[in-house]
């Protein structure tokens, strides 16, 4: 059985939500550590600049450094989803946790004409599947986060 507060043992649309966000933003976190494994060709292919692409092959420890710090990030963003969605224990500040996710996610979606500048090697299709991928991740963020508000 999950362990739930308040739902059944069949998780809600909203537990749903929270669940499909933390399962995609833990394949997130994985896509960045798959850059520090493969490095430069995959922080290429990733959208993470020609700079940072070629401090990964002069063997700078900026790059994964940079990297290690967004993997935790998304993780810990797919745990407090999990969380607030009941499948494991509660967390502390849940709510300012999964609208702050929920928040960058979105922004970085609608936000990506005001990035491009800063990486002009990257093509609009990069721009617009990883767009993408960040609002369909911040808009089941959003609905699970309020669908779920009072039972979290």
């Amino acid at each position: 059985m999950l362990n739930v507060k308040t739902h059944s043992s069949m998780l809600s649309a909203g537990a749903q939500a929270l669940v499909v966000g933390a399962a995609l933003s833990a394949t997130a976190a994985m896509a960045h550590l798959a850059c520090i494994l493969i490095g430069a060709p995959a922080y290429r292919f990733m959208g993470a600049g020609e700079r940072m692409a070629r401090a990964a092959e002069a063997g700078r420890l900026r790059p994964t450094l940079v990297t290690l710090v967004i993997t935790m990030i998304l993780l810990l963003w797919s745990v407090y989803a999990l969380s607030g969605a009941g499948v494991i224990g509660p967390l502390p500040l849940i709510r300012l946790v999964l609208v702050l996710a929920c928040a960058v996610y979105l922004v970085r979606a609608i936000a990506f004409p005001f990035l491009k500048p800063a990486f002009p090697e990257n093509s609009n299709t990069f721009w617009w599947i990883s767009s993408g991928i960040c609002g369909l991740i911040g808009l089941a963020y959003a609905y699970g986060t309020l669908s779920l508000w009072q039972t979290l």
